[in-house]
């Protein structure tokens, strides 16, 4: 099952929606003694392992972090190899002063951005993709 490639379906049939909740991303050395199944996400770099946590969870396992953020997650399966969708609403994002981090998955984009921007964020994406 292959994603949309077309760049204005993908931004007209993005319909971005609130995951629930609070999240953080932190790091550690090795995930050996976290249970794989609270992980949201993570990558490997050289400094350390990147983990996206809900943020009750971070506290409890008492990890550092220093941004907590709103998960908005689009609807539309977009293709991994589809070009331009993430330029085009960080762009939208950017014009509102909003900063957001990307995660590609295979089905859709996610967007993590400041907790505080989570309702502005829906209405600049929300107007961005009524308007094509």
């Amino acid at each position: 099952m292959s994603g949309e490639k077309n760049l204005t379906t993908l931004i007209k049939e993005m319909k971005p929606f609130v995951n629930e909740g609070e999240y953080v991303f932190t790091t550690v050395k090795n995930t050996s003694n976290i249970n794989q199944d609270i992980i949201i996400g993570q990558f490997r770099e050289q400094e350390g392992i990147t983990l996206i946590l809900e943020k009750p969870i971070a506290d409890e396992l008492e990890l550092p972090y220093t941004f907590i953020a709103s998960w908005v997650t689009l609807k539309i399966h977009s293709a991994l190899e589809a070009v331009g969708l993430t330029a085009a609403f960080s762009t939208e994002l950017a014009k509102n002063n909003i900063s957001c981090n990307v995660i590609a998955g295979f089905y859709h984009d996610h967007i993590f951005v400041s907790k505080e921007d989570e309702i502005k964020t829906i209405e600049v994406l929300t107007k961005f993709s009524n308007s094509l």
